[in-house]
């Protein structure tokens, strides 16, 4: 068999595999509450050329909608099932970038918080791709949920100081800032609809109490030069979250195969006891 018609056959294997998995994933997995009630019909929203802020509970940058429109123009559940398998491939990525190894990915990837947001529809891996990506696009990602994303911005503003001075660093904040800017004047301050925190449900912040912790993880990174105390920083730094957006501190200790299985464990053991 010559090389091109090996290569062929395995991409073919893989295409029959993936339409598969999508198959079974889409006749399967439950309603997904968010990609349902914010984020699909938010994409679709953008689609038509009207504002996403319409879809109750799409608090995010006007991008987000964006980056999900070629998830949303499918069948629900079919996108739905593909949004999981992107997701999952995606943390994987992130993982590895960050130093993971072939125990803690896996481990990764069947975390509460992973699980929590894949069954929720949540959007965590985007903002995780942030810290893996060049920062002036990373931005963009981290901003999607700054529960995951807050102190990598800090990390990357201090990063790029130190390689280019103000220079750098406004070549670097510049296009999200704009960004930013212009999603204000096209659909006004949507981020002024975000509810009161008191009014949102199921928090799992650990805020005001966590904020030492925080900001010591964020020092840390700085002094260090080690953007993963940033990732591990944003939850303790948030006032409000859900237990999906935790998967930013997991990530933080990915390289650490012992700690990393241990968190893993824990978290494991207290979703148990909640139940």
């Amino acid at each position: 068999m010559g090389i091109q018609a090996h290569i062929f056959l395995k991409t073919a294997i893989v295409a029959i595999a993936a339409t598969a998995l999508v198959i079974v994933m889409s006749a399967t997995l439950p309603i997904a509450v968010d990609w349902h009630g914010a984020f699909r019909p938010a994409a679709l929203e953008i689609l038509h050329g009207r504002t996403p802020y319409t879809a109750s509970g799409f608090f995010n940058p006007p991008w987000t909608a964006v980056l999900l429109i070629p998830f949303a123009i499918l069948p629900e559940h079919i996108g739905r099932a593909l949004l999981v398998i992107v997701a999952l491939a995606t943390y994987a990525y992130v993982g590895f970038k960050l130093g993971g190894n072939k125990v803690t990915i896996p481990l990764l990837l069947v975390s509460p918080p992973v699980l929590h947001g894949i069954l929720n529809g949540n959007l965590d891996w985007l903002a995780a791709l942030g810290a893996v990506l060049p920062p002036w696009i990373g931005l963009f990602f981290l901003m999607i949920k700054p529960q995951v994303g807050l102190a990598v911005g800090v990390y990357f503003l201090f990063a790029t100081w130190r390689e280019g001075g103000i220079a750098k660093v406004i070549k670097t904040f510049a296009p999200s800032g704009l960004a930013l800017a212009v999603s204000v004047a096209v659909f006004g301050p949507w981020f002024l609809a975000i509810p009161p925190i008191s009014e949102i449900p199921l928090n799992a912040s650990f805020w005001p109490l966590s904020l030492p912790i925080g900001l010591a993880w964020i020092v840390a990174a700085i002094r260090k030069t080690e953007i993963r105390y940033s990732l591990i920083a944003s939850p303790f730094l948030s006032p409000y979250m859900l237990l999906h957006s935790w998967v930013g501190a997991l990530l933080g200790l990915i390289p650490l195969t012992y700690e990393f299985a241990a968190a893993v464990i824990g978290l494991w053991i207290l979703v148990l006891l909640r139940l």
